[in-house]
C-alpha cells in the first residue's frame, strides 16, 4: 500500500510505498515557475498593460497641482559693536557678543517662526484659505496649509518656502506672503542677539530713569548748610558713585548673559568674577570715604545717590545705543534670494511615475496569484490521489 507523506517546507511532495521507499511525485522550483509563468504570458502581458491605460487616463482626472518656491537667507549673526564696547566698566570685551550664534543651527530658529501659528493665521487671513479649502474650522484650514506646505534648510545656509496649490497664482502669492509676514512678525519680535539685547537695555534705562528722577527731587528738597559746602561733597562721593554704578551695569549685563550663555560658561564666570573685584573695590573706598561722618553725611548720602543713578543711566543709556546699532548693522530684514514666481508646469499628478507604478503592481498581483492557484491546485490534487490510495 503506498501512503502519501508532505514536506511543505520543501514545497515538496513526497510518496512512500509498501517497502519504505520514497519517491518524489512533484516539485514545485523555480522551473516549474518559469514554465508557469510561460503559459500565462497574455495574462502577464494583457493585464499590465490594461491597468497601465487606466491608471494614465485616471491621472487626467485628478486636479492638477503647482508648486511654488520662495528662497530667502535670514537675518546673520554678527560680532556686534557692542561685543567689542561690553568690557568698557569692566576691561572685559566680547563676552556677550556672539551668544546666539552658539546655536548648533540658528536657521532652524527661522524654521519654526516661519511654520508657527501667528504666521499661518495671517496668511490664512489674506487669502481667505478657509472659504477656497472649505474647511468649517479654523485648526482644520491650518492643517491643510501645512500640508501643503514644505520649509527646508540647506547647506549653505538659504531657507526654502514651497507651497502647493491648484491655482498657480495663488502658489506663488503663497510662498511671497509667507516671507512678507515673518518680516511683520519680525518688527514686532527680538529674535536676533542685537534684539534681545536691545529690549532688555530699553527696559533697564526706563527704570534707571525714573530713579535718577526721584534721586535729583530728593536732592533738592534736602537743601544744605555750611557744613556741606566745607566738604565739598561731589569729590568725596564721585568714586563710591561711579563705582556702585559700574557695579550696577555689571549686574544688569551678567543678568543679560545668563538668557545666552550657560552657568559653566567660561563668559558667565569671567563676568562673574569682575562684578565680585568690583564689590571688594567699593568696600575699600565706603571705607575710606570722608563723607560717612559728620554734619554733612545726610546731604551727602543724598547726593551720592544722585550721582550714582545719573552715572547709572549713562551707562545704560551707551549700552542701549549700541544695542540699537548692533540692531540695525545686522539688517534684521529678510533677504529674499529668489521671490516665488508663477509657475509654468505642474507638479503633482506624476502620470509616469504612476503608470509605470500601476503596470508593475498588477504584474506582480498576477504572478502573485497564478503561484497561488497552482499551489491550490497541486495540493488538492496529492488530496484526491491521497483519497483514493485509502480506498
Amino acid at each position: 500500500m503506498t501512503t502519501l507523506h508532505t514536506e511543505p517546507e520543501k514545497g515538496v511532495v513526497r510518496e512512500l510505498d509498501e517497502a519504505g521507499g520514497q519517491r518524489t511525485v512533484s516539485e514545485i522550483g523555480f522551473v516549474d515557475v518559469v514554465l508557469l509563468l510561460r503559459r500565462r504570458w497574455r495574462l502577464l502581458t494583457l493585464a499590465p498593460l490594461l491597468a497601465s491605460i487606466v491608471a494614465f487616463g485616471g491621472t487626467y482626472l485628478m486636479p492638477l497641482t503647482f508648486t511654488a518656491t520662495t528662497t530667502f537667507l535670514p537675518p546673520q549673526q554678527q560680532q556686534s559693536a557692542a561685543s567689542l564696547l561690553l568690557g568698557s566698566l569692566s576691561g572685559v570685551a566680547g563676552v556677550l557678543g556672539g551668544g546666539i550664534a552658539g546655536l548648533k543651527n540658528p536657521s532652524e530658529q527661522w524654521v519654526g517662526i516661519v511654520q508657527s501659528r501667528t504666521i499661518a493665521d495671517a496668511v490664512i487671513d489674506r487669502f481667505d484659505l478657509q472659504k477656497i479649502y472649505g474647511t468649517q474650522y479654523r485648526f482644520e484650514t491650518r492643517a491643510q496649509l501645512a500640508g501643503n506646505t514644505r520649509v527646508s534648510v540647506g547647506k549653505d545656509g538659504l531657507i526654502d518656502v514651497e507651497v502647493d496649490d491648484h491655482d498657480p497664482t495663488r502658489a506663488a502669492g503663497l510662498a511671497n506672503a509667507y516671507v512678507e509676514q515673518l518680516q511683520v512678525v519680525m518688527h514686532s519680535m527680538a529674535l536676533t542677539e542685537a534684539g534681545q539685547r536691545r529690549v532688555f537695555y530699553e527696559q533697564q534705562l526706563f527704570r534707571a530713569k525714573d530713579q535718577l528722577v526721584d534721586a535729583e527731587t530728593t536732592l533738592k528738597l534736602g537743601g544744605i548748610n555750611a557744613n556741606v559746602v566745607k566738604m565739598s561733597p561731589e569729590a568725596a562721593v564721585r568714586e563710591v558713585a561711579e563705582l556702585r554704578a559700574q557695579i550696577s551695569a555689571q549686574e544688569v549685563r551678567l543678568e543679560s548673559m545668563r538668557g545666552v550663555f550657560t552657568a559653566s560658561s567660561p563668559e558667565l564666570q569671567l563676568a562673574a568674577r569682575v562684578l565680585g573685584s568690583m564689590r571688594a573695590q567699593l568696600a575699600k573706598a565706603e571705607a575710606a570715604d570722608p563723607s560717612a561722618a559728620g554734619d554733612g553725611s545726610a546731604y551727602s548720602q543724598r547726593y551720592r545717590n544722585f550721582k550714582y543713578y545719573e552715572a547709572m543711566y549713562e551707562l545704560l543709556a551707551k549700552q542701549y545705543e549700541l544695542a540699537k546699532l548692533d540692531e540695525a548693522g545686522e539688517g534684521a530684514g529678510v533677504q529674499v534670494v529668489d521671490r516665488a514666481v508663477v509657475p509654468e508646469w505642474k507638479s503633482r499628478p506624476k502620470r509616469g511615475v504612476i503608470t509605470v507604478i500601476s503596470a508593475f503592481a498588477v504584474l506582480m498581483l498576477c504572478v502573485l496569484g497564478l503561484m497561488i492557484r497552482q499551489a491550490w491546485s497541486e495540493a488538492h490534487r496529492v488530496g484526491l490521489r491521497k483519497q483514493y490510495s485509502e480506498v
